[in-house]
C-alpha cells in the first residue's frame, strides 16, 4: 500500500499522466487520425443523444465537465492567494508579479498578432482589418475567405500558464523554498484568472448564441454557495452539488462555457485563515524556511482540521490529476502534418512573449518602486518568464475554444501548445548558465545554519 501512494505520489507531482496523455494521443492521431477522431468524438451515451444540445462524446465529457474540476482547484488557489501570509495580500507586495502577470497576457498576445501578421497579412491595411476582427467576442470567420481573420482569433491561445508543469518545472530548476517559485506560482494563477475570462467572454459557442437570462443561474448556485457558509456548512460537496450544479446549468444554458463553472462558488467555501502556500504541503513549506514557525504550527493545525476549502482540493487532486491523461488525449492528437504557422505562432509567444511581457512589466515595477519579492534578481526573473511559458493544458484547452469545429487552425494551435513543453528545457540551459540555484529564500537556523 505505502509504494502505491509512493508511485502515486510521484505520478502527480511530475505531471506524468498529462504528458502520457499527450503522447498517447500524438502516437494514435499519426498512426491513424481518422480513428483518433472516432474516439474522441465516441458518443457515450449513444448515437444521437444530445445534452442540453451538445453532443455527449468523449471531448465533451473532459472538456465541459471534468475540466471543472481542474478550474476549480485553480479558482482555490486564487481563493488562497488573497489570505494573510498569500502572495497577493497584502496587496502592495503583489504589485510587482501582478504587473508581471499583465505583462505575461499582453507579451504573448502582442507576439502572436505581430507574428501572424508577418505571416498572414500582406499590408498595413490588411493587418489592422484583421486586427480589428480579432477582438470580436464570437467572432467567426472563414479560412477561405478571410485567413488572417481566423489565424488572428487565436490570440488568446498563449496567455495562460499550466500552473503543476511550472510549479514542478521551477522548484527544480531555482530549488525549494527559492521566491522565484511563488512569484511564479501567482503569475500562473492569475493569469489563468485571466485565461478564464478570456474564455468566457472572446470565446464563446458560436454554434449556440448566448443567453445571458441563464446567467441568473449562476447568480442562484452563488447565493446557495453563500447560504451555505452562512449556515456554517463545514463540508465541500454541498458547496460543489448544489450550488455548482446550478453554475454549470447557468452557464451551458447561457451557451458560455460551463468548465468555468466552480469559478464563482469555490471562494465561498470556508477556507483557513491564512495561505498556507500552493501546491506545498505545510510540513514541507516550513522545512524549505518558506513560512515562520508560528505560521506553520497554524497551518499544521489547519492541515489537520482539513477546512472545506482545503478538502475539495485534497480529495479530488487526485481524480483531476490521473484525469488529465484523457483531457489531454481528448485534445493533443493532432497529426504532425498539421504544422503550420500558426504552430511557430503559438510556441514563439508562449515562450518569447511570455518572457519578455514578464520580465519588462515587472522590471517597470522594480522602476517604480514596487520591489520584487527578497531575494529574486532579474536573472531569476527572466528565467521565470521563461517557465512561465509552459502552456500546455490551458492552451490546449483554449486552442479548441478559439479554433473551433473543423478549423483547419486548431490542429496547429494545439502542436504549439504541446511543443510548449520544450520552455523546461530552454529554462533549464538558461538558469544553469545564469546560476538562478542560489539558495535564495531559504530562511536560516536559529544556529545560523540552514534548512
Amino acid at each position: 500500500m505505502k509504494k502505491v501512494k509512493e508511485i502515486t505520489s510521484m505520478l502527480q507531482e511530475y505531471s506524468i499522466p498529462l504528458i502520457l496523455g499527450v503522447i498517447f494521443s500524438l502516437v494514435v492521431a499519426n498512426i491513424n487520425e481518422e480513428a483518433y477522431h472516432h474516439m474522441v468524438e465516441y458518443p457515450l451515451m449513444g448515437e444521437g443523444v444530445k445534452l442540453f444540445g451538445h453532443d455527449f462524446t468523449l471531448h465533451f465529457f473532459f472538456n465541459d465537465i471534468f475540466m471543472v474540476f481542474f478550474f476549480g482547484i485553480a479558482a482555490k488557489e486564487i481563493t488562497e492567494s488573497v489570505l494573510p501570509g498569500g502572495p497577493l495580500n497584502p496587496i502592495r507586495k503583489a504589485v510587482n508579479p501582478l504587473l508581471g502577470t499583465i505583462g505575461g497576457v499582453v507579451g504573448p498576445v502582442a507576439t502572436y498578432l505581430i507574428i501572424a501578421g508577418l505571416l498572414y497579412t500582406g499590408s498595413f491595411a490588411e493587418f489592422f482589418d484583421a486586427l480589428g476582427k480579432a477582438f470580436v467576442p464570437g467572432g467567426i470567420y472563414d479560412p477561405e475567405v478571410d485567413k488572417a481573420a481566423a489565424v488572428f482569433r487565436g490570440w488568446g491561445v498563449p496567455t495562460a500558464t499550466d500552473i503543476a508543469l511550472a510549479w514542478l518545472v521551477a522548484q527544480l530548476i531555482f530549488g525549494k523554498g527559492h521566491p522565484a517559485i511563488n512569484f511564479l506560482l501567482l503569475l500562473a494563477v492569475a493569469d489563468d484568472a485571466i485565461g478564464l475570462g478570456i474564455i468566457a467572454v472572446f470565446y464563446p459557442d458560436p454554434q449556440h448564441p448566448v443567453h445571458v437570462q441563464w446567467l441568473g443561474l449562476v447568480a442562484a448556485g452563488m447565493a446557495v454557495a453563500y447560504f451555505l457558509r452562512w449556515r456554517g456548512v463545514q463540508a465541500w460537496v454541498p458547496y460543489i452539488v448544489f450550488g455548482g450544479t446550478l453554475s454549470w446549468l447557468g452557464l451551458i444554458l447561457a451557451s458560455l462555457h460551463p468548465a468555468l463553472a466552480l469559478v464563482p462558488i469555490v471562494p465561498f467555501l470556508p477556507g483557513p485563515k491564512h495561505d498556507t502556500g500552493l501546491f506545498i504541503d505545510p510540513k514541507d513549506a516550513n522545512a524549505d524556511g518558506i513560512i515562520t514557525q508560528q505560521e506553520h504550527d497554524d497551518a499544521m493545525e489547519h492541515h489537520h482540521g482539513h477546512s472545506p476549502l482545503e478538502q475539495f482540493e485534497h480529495q479530488l487532486k487526485l481524480f483531476v490529476d490521473m484525469g488529465l491523461f484523457f483531457f489531454a488525449f481528448a485534445n493533443a492528437g493532432v497529426a504532425f502534418s498539421s504544422i503550420n504557422g500558426v504552430t511557430w505562432t503559438v510556441l514563439a509567444a508562449l515562450i518569447v512573449g511570455k518572457a519578455i511581457g514578464i520580465f519588462g512589466f515587472s522590471y517597470l515595477g522594480e522602476k517604480l518602486g514596487f520591489s520584487l519579492p527578497e531575494g529574486m534578481g532579474l536573472k531569476h526573473l527572466l528565467v521565470a518568464g521563461v517557465v512561465a511559458g509552459l502552456g500546455l493544458t490551458v492552451a490546449l484547452f483554449v486552442a479548441g475554444e478559439a479554433f473551433p469545429g473543423t478549423s483547419p487552425f486548431q490542429g496547429p494551435a494545439k502542436m504549439g501548445a504541446v511543443f510548449s513543453a520544450g520552455a523546461a528545457l530552454v529554462a533549464f540551459i538558461m538558469g544553469k548558465a545564469m546560476g538562478v540555484k542560489d539558495g535564495g529564500g531559504v530562511a536560516p537556523e536559529p544556529d545560523g545554519g540552514h534548512h
